[in-house]
């Protein structure tokens, strides 16, 4: 069993919860953007880029990012759990999925509402 201090306190259920709000954001945002492609077949810089001016598209964009970081961050975190049970490694990997996904995230909104 593993301890409150590598699973910061969380419970299952938030667990659980996170896994499908985020996953329903993404699919969600796939939706929308694989819809804006087939209705947009010549796809030009000037029509992708005005569809990011837009800050509800950025607000979208960011939650969706926000959502692959909450997703990837729970279903690595139960792989690692669950299969490496050396607690020095398995702390070592947990640390290096939050700095991975932290790097991700801020190179990802400066990406997004950058100039």
């Amino acid at each position: 069993m593993v301890t409150n201090v590598t699973n910061l306190g969380r419970s299952g259920l938030s667990d659980w919860l996170v896994q499908r709000a985020s996953a329903v954001i993404l699919a969600l945002y796939t939706v929308f953007i694989v819809g804006y492609l087939l209705l947009h077949p010549q796809l030009d810089y000037l029509t992708w880029s005005g569809l990011f001016e837009r800050t509800s598209m950025r607000v979208f964009t960011l939650l969706a990012l926000l959502s692959i970081a909450a997703h990837a961050w729970i279903g690595l975190w139960t792989v690692v759990t669950d299969y490496i049970k050396w607690t020095n490694l398995r702390l070592a990997l947990q640390a290096f999925v939050i700095l991975a996904l932290f790097v991700f995230v801020v190179w990802s909104v400066q990406v997004l509402w950058g100039a």
